[in-house]
């Protein structure tokens, strides 16, 4: 096992519910440490600018506009495996496809209001941190 950092947000379903401290519950009962965060609203421009990977796809635009519609929690995940761990915590994408016990079945409302995005790899979790933290705001 190699100690990691990940990426999490708390959507804007997820605050607007206050549900930030139950997700942070998860994540903190699974072994990963909270060591920076953050409560934000991203303009349009910066959540494209976010997930500009996504640009091609289908469900860009509503993706963009949702992201940018109320304040998000964006906040680095550190422990073993965490880019993996924070997957497992967070379930699948669409909730009802979402092992029980998982955030996003037992939070989440639809496939884009799923409560949570995490970091898919150790490489994208290095660039999304980056996105939003400076080194400064890193407390391990």
């Amino acid at each position: 096992m190699s100690v990691q950092k990940t990426l999490s947000i708390i959507k804007p379903d997820a605050t607007a519910r206050n549900l930030t401290g139950s997700v942070n519950a998860r994540f903190e009962q699974a072994g990963l440490r909270i060591i920076a965060q953050k409560r934000l609203c991203l303009t349009r421009a910066q959540a494209e600018k976010f997930y500009e990977v996504h640009r091609e796809k289908a469900f860009y635009d509503s993706l963009c506009e949702y992201m940018s519609s109320g304040p998000v929690v964006a906040q680095v995940l550190c422990g073993d495996d965490a880019v993996a761990k924070n997957r497992e915590i967070m379930g699948a994408t669409n909730p009802a496809n979402a092992e029980i016990g998982t955030i996003r079945r037992d939070f989440g409302q639809s496939i884009e209001h799923n409560v949570v995005h995490g970091s898919d790899s150790p490489e994208n979790a290095e660039i999304e941190i980056q996105f939003f933290f400076s080194q400064l705001e890193i407390i391990e």
